[in-house]
């Protein structure tokens, strides 16, 4: 690897230990760039707390789609990684700008309106990032397996969105859709406070529930995934752990985030990476 792919490397490392991992199942040539992908979206979900106002933060955004327009990556290590990776696998652009888009909700502290928004923002952000890995990873194969990337992408983002709840909370921000806060006799403003346990329980019972309808879903075609795709999926090997963690949490979901072990993250994502999700 080059001195840009490695930083990249090592960014996924330290941001992201469950896509981190995932690459090693990949294939030797075929990592760089997808750390490349890895790196960006880690770098993208940490502007929100590298600034004290919101425009900076667009302007951050607006940097890197000038820079993936453009091919131009002004000397940042992570840009050079990612349009190395958009140039040798011929990537299309529009999914990087529709990500940035999506990205802008980050910046500010506007409740999710509805769960037809919260997927959308799912899919444009962690479903794209499977499919562009999927292209990384195999081109030909990639567009059949599109549907499952969608489903995929929002079951792993609903789950993460729930894991990151108590740092949502302290930021002021409620990724929790409007309907389904109302739903369980709470509001965003509540829901934030958590002045009501019970509410706010039911609100991440219904989130948990979205997620794993989705992660349903994607186990309907997981079947059909070729062998080369394996590597842009295997992150979901690990969601319905994080799932049954969340329902053990309870209320607890909304002060901590719920996890798994180290060891038992290598073993699912193991097990997957071997024999795919046939059982």
């Amino acid at each position: 690897m080059d001195a840009a792919a490695t930083h990249a490397m090592e960014a996924v490392r330290a941001a992201d230990r469950d896509r981190y991992l995932s690459v090693l199942y990949a294939p030797a040539d075929k990592r760089a760039p997808l750390f490349a992908l890895y790196a960006f979206n880690a770098e993208i979900a940490s502007v929100r707390d590298r600034i004290r106002e919101a425009l900076p933060g667009e302007i951050r955004l607006q940097w890197w789609r000038d820079a993936i327009a453009n091919d131009e990556a002004g000397g940042h290590p992570l840009a050079e990684a990612l349009l190395a990776a958009i140039s040798s696998h011929n990537l299309p652009t529009k999914p990087f700008d529709d990500y940035l888009e999506a990205r802008i909700f980050d910046l500010y502290d506007d409740p999710m309106p509805g769960r037809a928004e919260l997927e959308g923002y799912c899919g444009e952000t962690a479903s794209a990032l499977i499919q562009l890995a999927a292209l990384v990873l195999d081109p030909s194969a990639a567009p059949a397996a599109a549907e499952a990337a969608g489903h995929a992408g929002c079951a792993q983002a609903i789950t993460g969105l729930i894991r990151l709840i108590p740092l949502h909370r302290v930021r002021g921000q409620c990724y929790v859709p409007r309907d389904v806060l109302a739903a369980a006799g709470t509001s965003p403003d509540a829901f934030i406070a958590g002045d009501d346990t019970q509410s706010a329980r039911r609100a991440i019972a219904a989130m948990a529930a979205l997620a794993a309808e989705h992660l349903a879903a994607f186990e309907r075609h997981a079947a059909t995934i070729p062998v080369s795709l394996r590597p842009a999926f295997l992150p979901l090997a690990l969601t319905d752990a994080y799932l049954a963690a969340i329902d053990r949490a309870g209320a607890d979901a909304l002060t901590r985030s719920a996890d798994i072990s180290t060891v038992r993250r290598h073993w699912l994502m193991f097990r997957r990476a071997s024999k795919g999700w046939r059982g």
